[in-house]
């Protein structure tokens, strides 16, 4: 756990690295979508000839758009380019890309922003999680639902292909009127796209090979998402002690990848920097991290070492930790009897 830093003293620090650069913007932006799209059309010409030869470069496609999103999620921020307006219509069309409204999308992601570890303001632009106190005065069927959402098979195989593809087709209610019809416009744009892409490919290819490469990109954002803010020593307060520089140091987390999955995701691991500046782009992440000592006394979450966060079910408040279902069924035994468990 790094020592803890003043406001004034961590600003001074990362605003060195929150001006953006057009070269780097630039060259990233060319390279990942020209290899993304060249990637989508070696898979339409080798469908044909060998699924062992397809499999491996859909892979590689889905790599190629997690990083088309986080240039997205970087224009959400403002943080990509300088220039405010090249941001949005970059957003926008990486946005398509990735089956997800830009400023909509901004919107709630810039709650989750303000929110992190913030246990009065879950709800919005986060994973659903519970604490152990609300689990058990559930009703049995909410228990239950709760159960199947958090089930690693429906939280990174089936929810994050839900969300990206038919949850995002649609406004959040609490969205503005002008946020909303963003989200119509995506999906105008998305249908233009579907209609010029399934002209040029053939629109069963098209829609298969679109929708496959979209599924795993979906699955493994949610995956980085996830460990991000469920890990081993998160930070998780009430409001009233709520502190953003703690939620942010100790509340994201700072995933260490093997370098070819950091590059791909973007440097979206140093999440503790991100956290505590959204200003900061991608491609400076890691070197505001290195920039002082402080940063390196952030426990890192190694790649093998995320899996244990599969284990994580609900937040217990006595002991400020993350626990899963056996730890949940040793508390509900210590409950007394009219609680009404089963």
């Amino acid at each position: 756990m790094p020592a803890r830093m003043e406001i004034n003293e961590w600003k001074e620090i990362v605003s060195d690295f929150e001006a953006p650069c057009a070269r780097r913007a630039s060259w990233q932006l060319i390279s990942t979508l020209g290899c993304y799209l060249a990637t989508w059309v070696a898979i339409y010409f080798l469908r044909e000839v060998s699924y062992l030869l397809v499999l491996p470069l859909a892979l590689l496609a889905s790599g190629f758009l997690v990083r088309v999103f986080i240039i997205f999620h970087d224009c959400c921020h403002n943080s990509f380019y300088k220039n405010r307006a090249l941001n949005q219509w970059i957003g926008f069309f990486t946005g398509m890309l990735a089956f997800t409204p830009f400023k909509h999308w901004r919107w709630e992601h810039s709650v989750h922003h303000a929110t992190a570890g913030d246990l009065d303001r879950r709800g919005v632009g986060d994973i659903w999680t519970l604490t152990v106190k609300e689990y058990i005065g559930m009703p049995r069927r909410d228990r239950l639902v709760y159960r199947l959402v958090r089930n690693p098979f429906i939280l990174f195989g089936i929810a994050p292909s839900y969300v990206f593809l038919i949850r995002e087709r649609r406004a959040a209610p609490g969205a503005s009127e002008m946020t909303k019809r963003t989200v119509k416009y995506t999906n105008v744009a998305l249908l233009v796209m579907f209609l010029i892409g399934g002209l040029i490919f053939g629109f069963v290819p098209y829609l298969l090979i679109q929708v496959g490469v979209m599924a795993v990109a979906a699955s493994a954002g949610v995956w980085l998402f996830y460990v991000q803010h469920q890990f081993e020593g998160v930070y998780w307060e009430r409001h009233e002690h709520w502190e953003y520089t703690s939620a942010a140091l100790e509340g994201s987390s700072f995933y260490r990848l093997p370098r070819i999955l950091q590059w791909f995701t973007g440097n979206i691991g140093f999440h503790h920097i991100h956290h505590l500046s959204s200003k900061v782009p991608n491609y400076y992440l890691e070197a505001c991290h290195n920039s002082h000592p402080a940063f390196s006394k952030v426990k890192p979450v190694t790649f093998f070492g995320s899996f244990k966060s599969l284990g994580y079910r609900l937040w217990d408040e006595s002991d400020k930790v993350l626990i899963g279902w056996r730890r949940m069924r040793e508390i509900r035994r210590l409950q007394p009897a009219d609680v009404g468990l089963s």
